[in-house]
């Protein structure tokens, strides 16, 4: 009765552990992610603050969805305006995805979402005018910088 049950367990261990790699899978690097912002992003905003996204198309990998539209990613600010001494483009990254309730860690490249005014001098000396404000439902695409793994 003991030995059954115990035989049982295993049985449904090893299951759950075989449908779970079965799920598994690697986003190749390169690969381009659509992304729908969900919060506000200002240029004024500090570097490092993070922002949350979605992702805006299906992700497949050899004709798999891996990664569904609406799922939700999260990035940071690379680089803003906030520090008046050294006044930089707004640059975000995607930093995590949230697959089956746990975030991954996620490498993108940097995207600059646009670009504020420039004046003459300014344009001259590297330093940007204006505040660029990034509204919820801004669709941008990072591509990936390294593999993910699913």
């Amino acid at each position: 009765m003991i030995r059954e049950k115990f035989i049982t367990v295993i049985a449904t261990v090893c299951a759950c552990f075989a449908a779970s790699t079965s799920n598994a899978a690697t986003i190749p690097a390169g690969t381009t992610l659509a992304v729908q912002t969900v919060s506000s992003i200002s240029s004024q905003d500090p570097m490092g603050r993070s922002f949350a996204a979605k992702i805006d198309q299906d992700v497949a990998v050899k004709g798999t969805v891996v990664l569904k539209a609406g799922t939700k990613a999260f990035g940071k600010i690379k680089s803003s305006r906030a520090n008046p001494r050294k006044s930089e483009p707004l640059t975000l990254e995607l930093t995590s995805i949230s697959v089956n309730g746990r975030d991954v860690a996620v490498k993108t490249g940097s995207v600059q979402p646009g670009s504020p005014p420039r004046t003459g001098r300014q344009a001259r000396y590297g330093h940007t005018a204006g505040t660029l404000v990034v509204s919820p439902g801004t669709k941008m695409q990072f591509q990936l910088a390294a593999p993910l793994n699913l």
